[in-house]
């Protein structure tokens, strides 16, 4: 069984959030005077730069007036969302960003929250995954990979920044089980953020590292890492030096989701006011130059939609996670 979870997960709602018709717009004009973005993992994640671009691209693009950041690192990214439903009141105009480790973690249980604690704003973006290794490695393909790997069993350690049977982690599960290979036997080393895997990386804790293709390419064009593999259907042109996975003989696919929720109890007035923002965002010249830039896919789930669209995540990953012996 391999993990395409770019055809199970994610396409057929994709299928139909890609459509992206008739959103509520905002003209043009300014819709909030501020957000906050609260991240739940450290600087250099992919949680860091969605939630960096999509203000970028806001405040650029004059919808929103100013935009500000507060990393909150811990407990898998349970603190920030503790910290959102704890706060409520306080936090109006906050959107914390989250991805499929809120699916991921809720099911084994890293925090006791889910996404039906929080209200959901939009999903917004989907970012594939790679494997990357530093530049000044000997391995050049994925089939130098599985070859070091077979050659030196647990004694090469693939990294990833999130917890043991989370998204790296089951990125990386998938694509040695395509390989033929245990998806549960390999030495898989948890980091709290991308940043913190990166510095392993580089330091030789680890030979390979599971990451977001947007932080893969942003380490790449930095001289830092070399792209061996990446988990689209087809080469992406953000970065088509970039082989895929699937023309390295490797039958695996997966499209990471991104999207925004924020405080329990807040307004229809002003969760509309978020998602009116959001949905003008994707017209502008400022959002299509970051989304460009970082290699993302647009994927557009609005309100009840988004719900629809967690609720077979959490089915078809909970499904995979128990075969995978994750859970």
């Amino acid at each position: 069984m391999t993990m395409n979870m770019t055809r199970r997960v994610v396409m057929a709602a994709a299928a139909v959030t890609l459509a992206f018709t008739n959103p509520a717009t905002a003209g043009g004009h300014q819709v909030m005077d501020e957000i906050n973005f609260l991240i739940p993992g450290g600087a250099g994640g992919g949680w860091d730069g969605t939630a960096r671009g999509t203000g970028e691209a806001l405040t650029g693009a004059g919808l929103v007036g100013t935009a500000s950041y507060e990393n909150m690192s811990g407990g898998g990214g349970g603190v920030a969302i503790a910290h959102l439903i704890e706060n409520a009141e306080s936090l109006q105009n906050t959107m914390m960003v989250n991805s499929t480790p809120i699916i991921i973690r809720s099911l084994t249980g890293v925090f006791p929250q889910s996404y039906r604690d929080l209200t959901l704003v939009a999903g917004t973006i989907g970012d594939y995954a790679a494997i990357v290794v530093s530049t000044d490695s000997a391995i050049q393909s994925m089939d130098d990979l599985l070859a070091a790997y077979r050659e030196d069993g647990m004694g090469f350690a693939v990294g990833g920044g999130s917890v043991p049977g989370g998204l790296d982690h089951l990125v990386a599960a998938s694509v040695m089980q395509a390989a033929g290979e245990d998806p549960t036997a390999f030495n898989y080393i948890p980091y709290d953020a991308g940043g913190a895997a990166m510095a392993g990386l580089l330091s030789g804790e680890i030979q390979a590292l599971s990451t977001g293709f947007s932080e893969a390419i942003a380490l790449a064009d930095q001289g830092e890492v070399r792209i061996l593999g990446v988990t689209s259907p087809e080469r992406v042109p953000a970065y088509d030096t970039a082989p895929t996975m699937i023309e390295q003989g490797l039958d695996t696919t997966f499209v990471n989701w991104r999207g925004f929720f924020a405080a329990p109890g807040i307004s229809d007035e002003q969760v509309g006011k978020m998602q009116a923002a959001i949905a003008a965002m994707y017209d502008t010249p400022e959002w299509e130059e970051v989304r460009a830039r970082n290699g993302w896919v647009n994927i557009y789930n609005n309100g009840e939609d988004f719900r629809a669209f967690l609720d077979n995540q959490e089915q078809e990953i909970g499904d995979l996670m128990r075969t995978l012996g994750f859970l």
